[in-house]
């Protein structure tokens, strides 16, 4: 019995040994360890809170552009069925889709950033590159259709004309530019007659008339515009009515703005396909620190 209890404080006394253990979890599958993030340098951690800030800037500018298309909807009764007219037609509806895409693809941008998120970020990579191959596109289309846009752009101008009192936002895009341009109507200031309003058949008081923007002096010399300063002005011969409103059409004047404009619309074009350039080579960068061996499976 002697001999036994020894021998049972001999086993206890022997040290313990955690190689079996340390072979139990060595034989462990790959797949069920826990997956160590990569740690990032301080040039990548720049980058990253550079790309956070880039996409939450334009995530505020896409939700103000949705808030302004949005109030201008429900400012003329679109949503509340009001508007007869088709949707399609109203610009408020530009800054509705321009705001939701730019939101959705900024809000994916800056989750993508924070959570280190390789889906989103592809997902962002993606819209990024799509957007621009799709400017680049429209813009080379524009560049081999430059002899249409002439014609586009009074088919625009007439349109305009035909609906000045029905949209606001039209009247206001043709006010501004008869009164910047110094024009009237497509080829002269008889181009009104085709609007039912101002035609010189229209029974209303704008009959015979054009819009106070056409007037040579729309404030005539007073602080507020004076909106009957054209009325009656179709009724007069061209060397009466070249005293009263700018006789010229708007659709000479506008092209020859635009000729005026084309570098700085270019370089525009370029900021903007910079900035998406930018977008897109940060959250490139941002996968490879991420998934460098799988960055696209």
């Amino acid at each position: 019995a002697a001999r036994l209890s020894m021998q049972a404080s001999k086993l206890l006394e022997l040290p313990y040994s955690s190689s079996d253990d340390d072979d139990w979890d060595m034989d462990l599958p790959v797949a069920e360890q826990d997956p160590v993030p990569p740690k990032l340098g301080t040039f990548s951690q720049c980058v990253r809170y550079l790309a956070f800030l880039w996409n939450l800037f334009f995530l505020l500018l896409g939700l103000l552009a949705l808030a302004v298309g949005v109030w201008g909807l429900l400012a003329k009764g679109w949503l509340r069925g009001e508007r007869l007219a088709p949707l399609g037609s109203d610009p408020m509806l530009l800054f509705v889709l321009v705001g939701l895409g730019a939101s959705a693809v900024s809000l994916a941008g800056c989750l993508g950033t924070l959570r280190s998120s390789p889906c989103l970020l592809r997902f962002f990579l993606g819209a990024v590159l799509t957007f621009s191959g799709l400017e680049v596109l429209g813009g080379l289309l524009l560049l081999a259709a430059r002899h249409r846009l002439r014609d586009a752009l009074r088919d625009a101008l007439l349109l305009c004309l035909l609906r000045y009192q029905e949209e606001p936002d039209l009247r206001f895009l043709v006010d501004e530019v008869q009164q910047s341009l110094q024009c009237c109507g497509l080829g002269s200031y008889r181009d009104w007659e085709i609007n039912p309003y101002f035609n010189c058949s229209a029974a209303g008081a704008q009959a015979c008339s054009v819009p106070a923007s056409c007037c040579l002096d729309p404030r005539q010399n007073g602080t507020v515009t004076n909106t009957q300063c054209a009325f009656g002005v179709l009724h007069l011969g061209d060397v009466a009515a070249s005293t009263v409103v700018h006789l010229g059409g708007c659709v000479a004047q506008l092209g020859a703005w635009l000729r005026g404009q084309a570098g700085g619309i270019a370089a525009s074009a370029a900021v903007l396909v910079l900035v998406e350039a930018t977008g897109a080579l940060m959250a490139l960068k941002m996968l490879r620190d991420i998934a460098p061996s799988g960055m696209w499976g």
